[in-house]
């Protein structure tokens, strides 16, 4: 990141042509800029119209310009928004009005809300969240989004640390003031209770990332079965889109194929494998290869079986979660007993039933759940960090204070670093990079 001390602005809506377009300004120079083309400031958090002009005069548009003094924008600095025409032509000669101006710069990937972090606007859990909701696609990711962006997450980690500061502070009183009368001679009964239930809280808390994890990238959903058993026409059924193949030779799926659903407002990861069976094509076999290797991971396998044909075994899928499906249910008659459900998905003869049974699977993995979770590596490896730090802090109890004085000063360190509120310095270019520009 280049010095605070310039004046940055981006194009920070989204992909034109667009109805509206909005240029952001952020820094010393933000209003000596807006003066130069729009002729003069209108009153801040007040939306005025005007004609906005390039270095000759000449009319680029007519928009509505915003101004933020300092510190109530979401920089923390003065800001300046000009809402234009989204037109490429229009949204061009603003940015060239923008980069002939003295000590001003297009924004890097993320540099306003970094801006806004460095200034106390928002704090990292905050600034992770604001980037989530922007690319949510689903309602459960914009509410898990929601939950760190509104700040509930990092209220409930600020609330650990202080607890556990409190704790110190105890034992620190006790070890330097333990002739005073008001310092109780143990603080085991005052604080103990206390770290043991943060500890507990906290690992409580990090078993919810996965179903966090769920939320935030998706949940895994394997299609699997034997050549030609219907595994890409039920992706296609279930995509309403022809996104594989579809052919009567066996093995013409080879690689793994890819779709996202909305599920109850879940995102769904819908995979399209390889057929399971012994070849002796190379490029067919690392295809099987990879179709075992990613059902070995996935939350949800499909097994799918031509109805036609003798049952698939679902063993050589492990244990994972297993519905097992009998396909081309159009092309047979009479006993379709031994699946867990039947379907076509030519005529679309039960695919609600296989929406309606993901659903369910999904609403019994992660319904009821809080949303305030750990969404990211990140957050559950600093979580796992104070983890670790609370249990030595607990086995260190009856040694001398010293010991688990340092050890819950680390875990209050460690959930700091979570929202930033120390150290983390090396972090902020790898967290801010990952923002569109103009954010």
């Amino acid at each position: 990141m280049s010095s605070d001390l310039d004046t940055i602005y981006a194009l920070s809506s989204g992909a034109l042509p667009a109805g509206v377009a909005v240029v952001r300004i952020s820094g010393p120079e933000a209003f000596a800029a807006c003066q130069a083309i729009a002729g003069a400031v209108p009153q801040p958090r007040r939306a005025r119209l005007m004609r906005l002009a390039d270095a000759e005069g000449g009319a680029i548009d007519t928009g509505l310009v915003l101004a933020f003094r300092a510190p109530a924008s979401f920089t923390g600095e003065d800001c300046v928004e000009f809402h234009l025409h989204g037109g490429r032509a229009v949204v061009r000669a603003m940015l060239d009005r923008l980069s002939a101006m003295p000590g001003m710069r297009h924004a890097e990937a993320g540099e306003f809300t970094r801006r806004a972090f460095e200034n106390g606007k928002l704090d990292l859990v905050e600034a992770e969240g604001l980037s989530d909701m922007i690319v949510a696609e689903t309602e459960m990711q914009r509410r898990l989004a929601m939950e760190q962006a509104g700040g509930a997450l990092s209220g409930l980690y600020e609330g650990w640390a202080r607890e556990l500061t409190h704790a110190r502070a105890m034992i620190e009183a006790e070890l330097d003031f333990s002739d005073e009368e008001d310092i109780p001679g143990s603080v085991s009964a005052t604080i103990w209770d206390g770290v043991a239930a943060t500890t507990e809280a906290i690992r409580s808390h990090l078993e919810g990332g996965q179903a966090a994890e769920i939320i935030r990238d998706g949940y895994q959903v394997v299609i699997a079965g034997p050549p030609n058993a219907g595994k890409s026409s039920l992706l296609n059924a279930l995509a309403r889109r022809d996104i594989a193949i579809v052919t009567d030779v066996a093995g013409t799926t080879r690689d793994i194929l890819e779709v996202q659903l909305d599920i109850g407002g879940y995102a769904v990861r819908l995979y399209d494998t390889a057929g399971l069976r012994e070849t002796e094509d190379v490029v067919e076999a690392e295809g099987v290869r990879r179709a075992r290797a990613l059902a070995e991971k996935a939350e949800l396998v499909l097994l799918l079986n031509d109805l036609s044909e003798q049952m698939s075994e679902a063993s050589e899928l492990t244990d994972r979660d297993c519905l097992r499906i009998g396909t081309k249910v159009d092309m047979v008659s009479g006993e379709t007993g031994g699946y867990d459900l039947v379907l076509s998905a030519k005529t679309g003869e039960g695919l609600d039933r296989l929406i309606a049974a993901i659903g369910d699977r999904l609403a019994v993995r992660l319904g009821g759940l809080s949303l305030s979770l750990p969404v990211r590596e990140r957050q559950r490896g600093y979580l796992r960090e104070a983890l670790t730090h609370l249990e030595a802090a607990l086995a260190a109890r009856t040694l001398s204070p010293e010991f688990p004085s340092e050890a819950l000063r680390a875990a209050a360190q460690s959930l700091g670093r979570i929202t930033g509120r120390v150290d983390v310095e090396d972090l902020l270019d790898v967290i801010f990079s990952s923002f569109c520009v103009g954010k």
